[in-house]
């Protein structure tokens, strides 16, 4: 242990403090003990998402793949030679999943007991990819039930209109599993290539979190992971242009309320948004349409929405972009609301009070989110594949001044370009 890279980051803030390890396999191991804690959750990911459908390995040609693949693979991943990881976590009974984003992939579990015959399970499986022809065939079925389910869902597709709304170029305007049409191109070699060429270990992470320590996940880890050759992955992506595709999207469902989303499209470059910025966005939006801000109450008097109201900051390789939305009788007057209190607080500034308010909810919400094994470990993954640092996310909502959100609110929210979806019957 003594050859290994251990940084230890600690914060007063929240009392606690985590170890980052350069594992030899090229792995960047992150563990979080919680003294008192009876479980433990672990989560491992890779920088491989969705939109992820055209890049370079080592400056080679590009390779294209089809829509969907990413999300393919998540779920073909889990199957082996000699059985399914899920029934192997039944024997040792952890509580096991996956998800697929648009920018990442992850594979996680929460146990009590039998920690690291679990966290053993987890490193075999995504080190053991098995895809053969007859194997891939039998999941197109099930997959394309699963893009069917999502295409029936009003919320699902008032969100994903959204996107197709805003963004021309940009991946980010396909539905993250697909399409039956684009996952029937799928291959067994297809799936070799993405995961020669993303489940990398250097290009991934483990986060642990709870009722563990760092010996106990390196004595596994040591033994399981397989050190490899690090890889150059260029990602590409067309220009996409700062205006929107369309300003308004509708698409008629079976709802008893019309739903919508306005969306507001940043214009970034290809660096990750700073977690001083996230900080001052977070609290900027809670200021401007949490339940307590002056904005909601409006609407909500105004008989324009109900409390499904809410808000979203979504962000990725290339883009980025905030959501409002909900139910609402009368969707395009609820988005001019929203604009018009957008445009005023922009000419006079965040009121001091709703600021405060508005630091005071986000960071203690934050605060809270270190309490639970599962919060910690993923947003742990999410600052890894942001490049950013877990508690200077923290030490930037608690350094926020009002002027520090005020000039985030003139980078944003551009009400002259921006894009209503509504779904309704």
């Amino acid at each position: 242990m003594e050859s290994l890279n251990i940084k230890t980051v600690e914060s007063s803030i929240v009392g606690d403090k985590y170890y980052l390890i350069d594992h030899p396999s090229g792995l960047k191991i992150y563990v979080y003990p919680k003294k008192g804690y009876k479980s433990t959750y672990a989560i491992i990911g890779t920088k491989y998402g969705s939109v992820n459908t055209r890049f370079k390995v080592d400056g080679g040609k590009e390779i294209s793949v089809p829509d969907g693949i990413a999300h393919y693979l998540e779920h073909k991943l889990f199957e082996s030679e000699d059985g399914d990881a899920f029934a192997k976590y039944a024997k040792t009974g952890a509580n096991a999943n996956a998800y697929t984003s648009f920018e990442k992939t992850c594979y996680l579990f929460s146990c009590t007991e039998k920690f690291e015959e679990s966290l053993e399970i987890l490193l075999d499986f995504v080190q053991s990819p098995y895809f053969t022809p007859e194997t891939v065939a039998k999941e197109q079925g099930i997959i394309g039930q699963e893009i069917k389910m999502y295409d029936d869902s009003p919320s699902w597709r008032v969100m994903f209109n959204t996107l197709v709304g805003m963004y021309r170029k940009h991946p980010v305007r396909i539905d993250i599993a697909g399409t039956v049409e684009s996952i029937a191109e799928i291959t067994a070699e297809k799936l070799y290539d993405c995961y020669n060429s993303f489940y990398n270990l250097h290009n991934m992470a483990l986060c642990v979190a709870g009722n563990t320590t760092v010996d106990q996940v390196l004595s596994v880890c040591d033994r399981m992971l397989k050190p490899c050759e690090q890889h150059e992955v260029e990602c590409i992506f067309e220009d996409e242009p700062y205006e929107v595709a369309q300003s308004k999207i509708e698409q008629k469902f079976p709802v008893t309320i019309p739903m919508f989303d306005l969306g507001f499209k940043e214009n970034i470059g290809s660096e990750p948004i700073s977690a001083e910025k996230c900080a001052h966005t977070d609290i900027l939006l809670c200021a401007l349409a949490s339940q307590s801000s002056p904005l909601y109450n409006k609407l909500l008097d105004m008989e324009l929405i109900n409390t499904t109201f809410d808000f979203e900051r979504m962000e990725g390789p290339n883009y980025a972009a905030i959501l409002f939305g909900g139910e609402s009788r009368d969707p395009e007057k609820a988005a001019q609301v929203i604009k018009e209190y957008i445009d005023k607080t922009k000419a006079e500034g965040v009121n001091k009070a709703d600021f405060e308010l508005a630091k005071r909810a986000v960071y203690g919400s934050t605060i809270t989110d270190f309490n639970t094994n599962e919060n910690i470990a993923n947003v742990m993954i999410d600052m890894h594949f942001q490049d950013r640092e877990l508690f200077s996310y923290v030490d930037a909502i608690r350094n926020a001044t009002l002027d520090n959100i005020n000039k985030r609110l003139s980078e944003i929210l551009d009400t002259n370009n921006c894009t209503l979806s509504i779904v309704r019957g």
